[in-house]
This record gives structure tokens, sequence and C-alpha cells, in this order.
């Protein structure tokens, strides 16, 4: 079977069937229902609290479903914890590491957990901290490295055994833009070397528009869009217009009579228009805000992102400084511990 345990035979790594998780009378995760093929990159995104980390943490085995059923890798998470554990990989949002060990030690303490081959795991150790540019420290204590260090050794851990499934927990937050582009170069390639299955959640839109396959919004623990991003996109319809002024609900009202206007929306100072032929709207719609007597400050043009999708579908934007440790899994597992 490999360093990890069996994969799945029906071409599926993960499959969910109403999928749900109560805190009481809370929600968080609501009848869930999805399918992530064997070998895909799978991007998770949502505001803080819409259920994408209490999803990841039922599907890795911390925290059992109030109700309906899931299998990763072919082992249900319920009936069969183990066989979920050995296949997976995990890379928390709060650290994990021991700051006692060396990096190395934190590496062969990770190797010997997964029974990996002494001469398989020194090849993986050498590979993994060479990918992360950590050589120099491989022998330094954890609690002398600084914090952007700390998050590299431990995606170094979570991809030293192989796994069939690799779950990134907002992976790469506070890293430079560098060491970002190491870690997703050597990812993809674990990808399409290996056929890892790789799902994510991000607050960097580019990060999962570039990395992806499919993504699937989730709010309110409910997935309210799923598919390729290509599509997604696509399903907006036309151009993008931003027009900052400080009078975007009046001029909403007036942009939103507009036959080739599919949609007006504000949003923190800002009036968003899905419209045909953008470049040629421009001059008309200034037009009639100058008839009004409102002041624009800007206006921008785009084709549809990712940004844009999750703002048409969510109402809200998503930003790095939005993540919070309060949303990281092991926060969460130590909030239910303490709970009882």
């Amino acid at each position: 079977m490999g360093l990890a345990a069996k994969r799945t035979e029906n071409g599926n790594a993960i499959e969910t069937d109403g999928l749900t998780k109560k805190f009481g009378t809370l929600i968080a995760v609501d009848d869930v229902s999805l399918k992530i093929a064997k070998g895909e990159i799978f991007g998770l995104l949502g505001p803080n609290g819409a259920g994408k980390t209490t999803l990841i943490s039922m599907l890795v085995t911390m925290r059992r479903p109030t109700s309906g059923h899931a299998t990763v890798n072919g082992h249900d998470i319920q009936k069969e914890a183990a066989g979920v554990r050995e296949s997976i990989g995990i890379v928390f949002q709060d650290p994990s590491l021991d700051e006692e060990l060396t990096a190395y030690e934190n590496l062969e303490l990770h190797a010997a957990m997964y029974k990996m081959d002494r001469k398989e795991a020194e090849r993986r150790i050498s590979e993994v901290i060479k990918m992360v540019e950590l050589e120099d420290r491989l022998h330094h204590v954890v609690k002398t490295f600084s914090g952007g260090m700390r998050r590299r050794l431990e995606i170094a851990r979570g991809l030293l055994h192989c796994p069939d499934v690799l779950f990134l927990d907002e992976p790469t937050i506070g890293l430079d833009p560098q060491t970002r582009q190491h870690i997703w170069s050597y990812i993809k390639r674990m990808q399409e070397e290996h056929g890892i299955t790789i799902v994510i959640t991000t607050h960097y839109m580019d990060e999962a528009d570039l990395l992806c396959d499919r993504v699937a919004i989730i709010d309110h623990g409910k997935i309210i869009a799923l598919d390729r991003n290509s599509a997604l996109k696509d399903s907006l319809g036309g151009d993008i217009l931003a027009i900052e002024t400080p009078c975007s609900d009046k001029l909403r009202e007036a942009f939103g009579k507009l036959e080739w206007v599919g949609e007006a929306k504000c949003h923190d100072g800002r009036l968003t228009l899905r419209v045909t032929k953008g470049e040629q709207r421009i001059p008309k719609l200034m037009e009639i805000a100058r008839k009004k007597g409102i002041e624009v400050s800007s206006v921008s043009l785009h084709k549809p992102t990712l940004d844009d999708v999750f703002l048409y579908y969510t109402g809200k934007t998503i930003r790095e400084e939005e993540a919070s440790p309060n949303e990281s899994l092991r926060a969460r597992v130590a909030s239910m511990r303490r709970s009882g």
C-alpha cells in the first residue's frame, strides 16, 4: 500500500453525503454533499465562520459529524478513522510543531509516526527541507525560528510521508511571495507526479485561481457555488465595472434601470456593475452620474475574477486580514475539548 493507505477505487478521493455539524442551535456545516476527484486540487473559499474549517475538521476525523456520511480515500470518516488518518497529511493554520526539538527531529518524529522506512525518510527529509529552503536550519531548535520559518517547516512535515490526500488550512499566510511561489510549485509538482489530492482553504484569491481545478464557496454552512474557476467567472456574464463614489446607492438605482447592466451592488463605498461591452459603456455611465450631480472618484474595468465571484455569491470581499486564529482547526478542537 506504499506510504499511505489504500486509494479509493471509484475515482473520487473524497465524498460527502448530507454532512452536517451542529453546535447546539448553531448549524456550522449544513447538509454538504460533494465529490472531490482523485488527483484534484480543490479550493474551499468562504468568509470566517462560514463552516469551511469545521468541514475539514470532520474530513480529517478531528470532529464527528452530527449527521450525514463521508469517505476519504475510500475510508469512512467515522467507522475507519485510522485508515483516514494514515492516508492524509494536514497543515494546520495554527502552529503545531514541537518547539523544543530541532527541525530534523520534528520531521524524524513525523516519519516514525507514519512508519516510514528509515532510508526513505532520510531521502524525503532532505527533499522537503530543501524545498522550503531550511537546509541551513535543519539541526536548529524550532523555538529559534521566525514565524515564516515555522510555517515552512510545517508544510515540509505535511508533505513528508507523501500523503494521498493533503489538507492545507490557510497554508501560506505570513509567507513572503517568493516562498509562496516555491511552495506552490512543489505542491503542484507533487500533484502532477504522484496524483495527490489537495484540499485547501485560502484567503488568497490569486492562489485559488492559479492552482485549483475547482472551488467551492461556502457561506453559513452551505455550499452556495461549486465549479471550475472559469465556469464560475463566466457565470457572472459581461465585464466588471468598479466605481468609487460617496453616492453609490443613488448611482445603483440609476444604473440598475439600464438594460445592459446585469447587476449593480454596493460594497465599501464602491459600486460594482456587471455590464456587456464595458469599455463602450463607461462614457454613458459617467454622463448619467454628471447629470445627477454625483461625484465619481475612480472607475476600473476588468474581466471577472474569483474576487468578483466571491462578492457576487456572498456579498463580502475576502482579505488576508480576515484570517483568524479562532477559525483554525486546532483552536476549534481546543475549544471543543474545553466545552466537554
